[in-house]
């Protein structure tokens, strides 16, 4: 992205982000969605250069053709106008949607952090506050554009791993090992930088993970007080 955008930061794509986990709440979307939605509009902003003007718009356009391959009863595209508050039209959500899969040559296929979250997550025999605080974690990184640099099986672990040290449990014992193929070392930058975002995540204008694992049916993770 860095390479290709000429008008657009990663300020600008945290704001964006920020913007869309709150569309994704506001219309009860299943998680997968979320991190497709991500996945699709990095995957854009690497190959075709766009002015700021357009960015919400390939936001809208990855959540709905994420929607439409990870829901069973995806938003209309009036939906994706009405939270735009209509500053695109229907032709211009369609037109920028049909741009972006023809980008990706139709291959929408990822594997997120979010499923290897899942699976890993039952390994270590999380509980729902230990999942939800993972969780809260991955979606934080989801924001943070340096974070983009760790694979999604990486950063499952290292959520995993410093939610075990938080809670003062065995932070990657050997069954974890085996299972995920990630030694304690590999996890540990990735971990470091989780650390950081979950200090900052009070701070800031980019409040929409907080405020969302701040809410009960999230356990209130994000209120949870940990010792320095």
């Amino acid at each position: 992205m860095t390479r290709i955008q000429n008008d657009i930061n990663e300020k600008m794509r945290g704001i964006l982000i920020d913007w869309l986990i709150d569309v994704h709440l506001k219309f009860k979307l299943v998680p997968e969605t979320l991190y497709l939605t991500v996945n699709l509009i990095d995957r854009y902003l690497s190959h075709v250069a766009i002015p700021r003007q357009k960015l919400q718009l390939v936001g809208v356009s990855s959540m709905l053709i994420a929607c439409k391959y990870e829901e069973i009863y995806p938003p209309e595209v009036k939906d994706f106008e009405y939270v735009t508050d209509k500053a695109y039209t229907r032709e211009e959500i369609l037109d920028m949607e049909g741009k972006m899969l023809h980008c990706f040559n139709f291959n929408l296929t990822m594997t997120s952090s979010y499923r290897f979250l899942e699976r890993f997550a039952r390994v270590c025999r999380f509980d729902e506050r230990s999942f939800n605080l993972a969780r809260y974690l991955l979606e934080l990184a989801l924001i943070e554009f340096k974070m983009i640099k760790y694979v999604p099986s990486n950063l499952a672990c290292s959520a995993i791993y410093l939610v075990n040290k938080l809670e003062k449990r065995d932070a990657w014992p050997d069954y974890m090992v085996n299972h995920t193929k990630y030694n304690e070392i590999q996890l540990r930058a990735a971990a470091k930088d989780f650390c950081l975002l979950l200090q900052n995540a009070g701070k800031g204008t980019l409040q929409a993970v907080k405020r969302k694992f701040s809410s009960t049916k999230f356990l209130e993770v994000a209120k949870i007080q940990w010792d320095r």
